[in-house]
């Protein structure tokens, strides 16, 4: 709870230079993101997904994006998603119920070059299959490292999405591991990117799971979209 209050304390300090509605957003974000979240259910395959029971966000990304990372920083709480040194060993979709409002899904990373082919279909098939079947889907979050290029998997499951006609909004990750110079180039490429595909949100959210940078910002996103 420690963590909420200081979250508070910032939105406040930052709401005196917002307009009315702006300020409502943060608010919204941090009411929500207040609440508990925890752990409801893991899927390693589509026949084993829960019901359909509300609206849902998910977390896409590469592996090693800190999809996990990010989760941990938005619901204020250092060990909701498991954060793991190796690439691609999340494996399954994980699905965090968010104060009865939104259900958070952690997916499995893409793109990891070592996984072993047979484990790649297994876990992006589930991941891919969950994208385009899933009717409460509400918005994809995906990820993208602020320290490197985009890569062709990034732009293969933009174009996935697109053809799915699935809404989702690019998030830069780790943004305190570039400098300001280089994060504003890295903004402005995410951005063009996001006008070149027909599912994209317009709006693109830098974060720092270390500083903190963005997280306000993301969680009055994600506000929008829950009931």
């Amino acid at each position: 709870m420690a963590d909420h209050a200081a979250d508070a304390s910032d939105a406040t300090g930052a709401c005196a230079h917002l307009t009315d509605v702006e300020a409502a957003l943060l608010d919204a974000g941090r009411m929500l993101f207040a609440a508990e979240c925890r752990f409801v259910y893991a899927a390693q395959r589509l026949d084993q997904l829960p019901p359909a029971a509300g609206p849902e966000v998910a977390f896409a990304g590469r592996s090693n994006v800190g999809k996990s990372s990010l989760l941990n920083a938005l619901t204020g709480r250092r060990a909701l998603a498991r954060v793991s040194d190796t690439p691609g060993r999340t494996r399954q979709l994980n699905f965090f119920d968010l104060g009865g409002r939104l259900i958070l899904v952690d997916m499995p990373g893409y793109g990891y070059a070592r996984a072993g082919k047979a484990v790649k279909q297994d876990w992006q098939g589930l991941m891919f299959d969950y994208l385009r079947g899933r009717a409460t889907l509400r918005r994809v979050m995906l990820l993208l490292d602020a320290r490197i290029e985009v890569k062709d998997a990034d732009v293969a499951v933009m174009e996935l999405l697109d053809r799915a006609a699935v809404t989702f909004q690019l998030v830069l990750t780790k943004a305190d591991g570039v400098k300001a110079s280089a994060s504003e180039r890295k903004l402005d490429e995410a951005r063009t990117l996001a006008r070149a595909h027909p599912a994209a949100h317009p709006d693109v959210v830098v974060t720092s799971s270390e500083t903190g940078e963005g997280i306000a910002e993301l969680r009055a996103a994600i506000a929008t979209l829950a009931d």
